[in-house]
C-alpha cells in the first residue's frame, strides 16, 4: 500500500501543478470567452485534485510505512502542509473572478485580470516550496519532539 499511496500522491501533485500552470498560460494568452471556458474547466479539476491530494496525503501519512508519529513531529511536514494552505486560500479569489468572469459573459478588466495572474504566480511560486520540503521531511531534517 506504501508504494501504491506514494505513486497516486506524486501523479495527483504533477496534475495539480499542470493545471495551475495551465491556467497562467491561458490567462497569458487572448482572454476570451472560449479562454475562460478553459480556465473555469481547469480550475475546477484543480479543486478536485486539491481535495484528493488532501485525501491522500493524510492516508499516505497515516497508513504508509513511516505512520503519523513521524510525519506529525516534523516541522517540514506542517510546513508543506501550511503551506498548501496559503496556496488554497490564495485559490479562492481567482476562483471567484473565474466564475464572475463567466456569468458575465463579457472580458475582463485589465486590473481585474493583471490580479488574477498575479495570484496566480504566487501560487506557483509558493508550490515550488513543496517538494523541497517533502525532499527535506523524507530525510529527517526537522524532527522535533514535544
Amino acid at each position: 500500500m506504501d508504494l501504491w499511496l506514494a505513486c497516486a500522491h506524486h501523479l495527483v501533485i504533477f496534475v495539480i501543478f499542470g493545471l495551475l500552470f495551465g491556467e497562467m498560460v491561458v490567462l497569458h494568452g487572448e482572454v476570451n470567452a472560449a479562454s475562460l471556458k478553459r480556465v473555469a474547466r481547469f480550475d475546477l479539476l484543480y479543486g478536485i485534485f486539491a481535495t484528493l491530494i488532501i485525501v491522500v496525503g493524510f492516508s499516505r501519512a497515516i497508513f504508509a510505512a513511516k505512520g503519523w508519529a513521524y510525519y506529525s513531529h516534523n516541522g517540514f511536514f506542517w510546513a508543506k502542509i501550511g503551506t498548501f494552505v496559503v496556496i488554497g486560500l490564495l485559490s479562492i479569489m481567482p476562483t471567484i473572478a473565474f466564475a464572475r468572469w463567466r456569468r458575465s459573459g463579457g472580458v475582463p478588466e485589465h486590473h481585474s485580470l493583471r490580479k488574477v495572474k498575479m495570484y496566480v504566480h504566487i501560487e506557483i511560486t509558493l508550490f515550488m516550496l513543496l517538494p523541497l520540503f517533502a525532499a527535506a521531511m523524507a530525510r529527517g531534517y526537522g524532527e522535533f519532539s514535544y
